[in-house]
């Protein structure tokens, strides 16, 4: 057997050898290969059962993981009928269900959000209309110090507002 493939990816040549040449060096003759990779384990090996023989017969001797091969996949092999079967259902083409409608979720709604500017937090930006309410009720209850001592810092001070603004208003707000 002759290694071939990447590392971590082993690919094997069955080959006729000089027993004196390395396991990866020059071949006489490929009789087949062997892919470890396949997941159908009888699908794996693929031999040339005619050149095989002629070389058993002239005195070749095949390594030990080689005779397996032979023996199973071999001419007269155990497996030559799950073999075929394996490759027959590896040829075919792999048979993917439609996916079907894809499924939108509905929107949520939330009006209570829209319908109270007051309950708003600091973090979210209000639409334009949100905006303007809640300047004009600003400067509604900036006549009346009662309103603005009870309503919260966050309806007080509009999106649109600079720092110091903010500033000016809380300090009215504390006299």
């Amino acid at each position: 057997m002759k290694r071939m493939g990447r590392t971590h990816r082993p690919f094997y040549r069955i080959c006729a050898t000089d027993r004196r040449t390395p396991r990866d060096g020059r071949v006489i003759e490929e009789l087949g290969s062997y892919d470890p990779s396949v997941p159908d384990t009888n699908a794996r090996c693929t031999l040339k059962a005619e050149r095989v023989d002629y070389w058993l017969s002239v005195g070749a001797q095949p390594s030990d993981k080689v005779r397996v091969l032979i023996k199973k996949f071999g001419t007269n092999g155990t497996h030559l009928k799950d073999m075929e079967n394996a490759r027959s259902r590896l040829s075919m083409p792999r048979i993917v269900p439609e996916a079907g409608e894809p499924v939108i979720a509905p929107k949520e709604e939330e009006p209570a959000a829209e319908s109270s500017p007051t309950t708003e937090s600091v973090n979210d930006t209000p639409s334009s209309e949100t905006s303007t309410d809640t300047v004009t009720e600003n400067t509604v209850n900036a006549d009346s110090p009662e309103s603005i001592a009870s309503e919260p810092v966050a309806a007080e001070t509009p999106a649109d507002a600079t720092p110091s603004d903010s500033k000016e208003k809380t300090e009215e707000s504390t006299e």
